[in-house]
């Protein structure tokens, strides 16, 4: 069958725009990645075993070509080197591993952060393609081109309350957990063409450069948590890593994530001068609701207007959730919805939860202390305990997330 990965563009944005400010700012970083899987799936993951190495064989082989190249240094925020170091860079075989463990399926990234550190979205649709392969691809599609249809129905339903609906925009998020990349490629066609006022782009870069969309995304988690490691005061890591962002991107990209060790602790480091100049923040971790009521008393304590800034959703989305969301707070502040697997991987069969994280980062553990109870994320309990503790994060069971 055709390798999976298509184009070494098919990864999320914010890969790029993390690798950028992290390859000119700490480019001797070394990290390690682990993948996981946090729900039970249908048969063992370790049975994938000798067709993921097939695949990782693959990507390994892969270069950026100068038409994608090109098609980066058009984005703005994409500076001339960054654009220079791409155009020669190949992921090295010797830094990823794959074994097994019993029934899971262990794949570990260890080197050089800026050069580890994109293998993670290949991996994640890697798996989910080879996994989902093995299930009624008719019968999947079938009834994921049923629920599609569907969401589009709502969509133009919620469009016909106009005074209401006009300022909605959402995004696909989805290449990660996607049920494979033709799927997707069909969702984001579709909803392009259907849903124009309201789709609004894709995270995955090699779609938004085929259908002319905007690629949207800013940082992840794993761009907070490398700053733990990087020599600053543990208390300060957060305005470190916001800090170097601002001098990165001048004011571009700027939207902050706000879940790496919980929102309280967050808001408690985004003073007047990281509100004035972040154009909002994006929630991926505990209740939206209370999370977005929380940013907007924060704006309003500094005596911000918050119809200028943008709060984006993020966090297991779907369309009915993000409509209850934007009628809560749309006349309070802009909005924007990034829906992932609900839009690439709603099919009968049970999505898998993967993830690959950094977990370790110059020799020491990186953590996340999420908003949701057991999917705070770190190899090291100690290293948590500790976390918490300068934070003043409420005790949990912590995860693999």
């Amino acid at each position: 069958m055709k390798p999976i990965v298509r184009s070494l563009l098919e990864t999320d944005l914010y890969k790029f725009t993390m690798w950028q400010a992290l390859l000119h700012r700490h480019p001797n970083a070394h990290g390690e990645y682990e993948f996981r899987c946090r729900n039970e799936p249908a048969y063992p993951l370790a049975e994938l075993k000798e067709e993921v190495e097939r695949e990782l064989d693959h990507l390994c082989e892969m270069l950026f070509t100068e038409e994608e190249v090109e098609y980066l240094r058009g984005l703005r925020f994409i500076k001339s080197d960054f654009a220079d170091f791409l155009t020669v860079f190949r992921f090295q075989r010797k830094f990823i591993t794959v074994e097994t463990d019993g029934p899971h399926l262990r794949i570990r990234a260890v080197g050089p952060v800026v050069h580890v550190m994109g293998f993670e979205i290949y991996v994640l649709y890697i798996v989910n393609e080879l996994y989902f392969r093995r299930f009624d691809q008719e019968a999947a599609l079938t009834e994921a081109r049923k629920r599609l249809a569907e969401k589009i129905e709502q969509l133009r339903a919620f469009d016909r309350e106009p005074k209401l609906a006009s300022s909605f925009s959402f995004f696909d998020f989805g290449v990660r957990r996607r049920f494979s990349g033709d799927w997707q490629d069909e969702v984001v066609s579709t909803l392009a063409r259907e849903l124009p006022q309201f789709f609004k782009g894709t995270s995955n870069v090699h779609l938004a450069r085929k259908y002319n969309l905007v690629p949207i995304g800013t940082m992840a988690h794993e761009y907070m948590q490398a700053f733990q490691s990087f020599g600053v005061r543990l208390r300060d890591f957060q305005k470190a890593a916001l800090e170097d962002w601002v001098q990165e991107y001048r004011g571009d990209l700027g939207t902050a994530l706000t879940d790496v060790v919980g929102m309280d602790a967050f808001l408690n480091d985004f003073d007047l001068y990281f509100a004035k100049l972040f154009d909002g923040l994006r929630h991926d971790s505990g209740d939206p609701f209370e999370w977005g009521e929380k940013a907007l008393a924060h704006y309003a304590k500094l005596r911000i207007d918050a119809r200028t800034k943008r709060l984006v959703f993020s966090d297991a989305l779907t369309v009915p959730k993000a409509l209850a969301l934007y009628r809560h707070f749309a006349d309070r502040v802009m909005l924007g919805f990034g829906i992932g697997t609900q839009l690439t991987n709603d099919t009968p069969y049970k999505a898998l939860n993967i993830v690959m994280k950094l977990v370790r980062c110059n020799g020491q553990p990186v953590a996340k202390l999420s908003d949701t109870p057991g999917k705070s994320q770190c190899t090291d309990e100690t290293f948590l305990a500790y976390l918490r503790q300068v934070f003043n994060h409420p005790e949990q069971k912590a995860g693999q997330s």
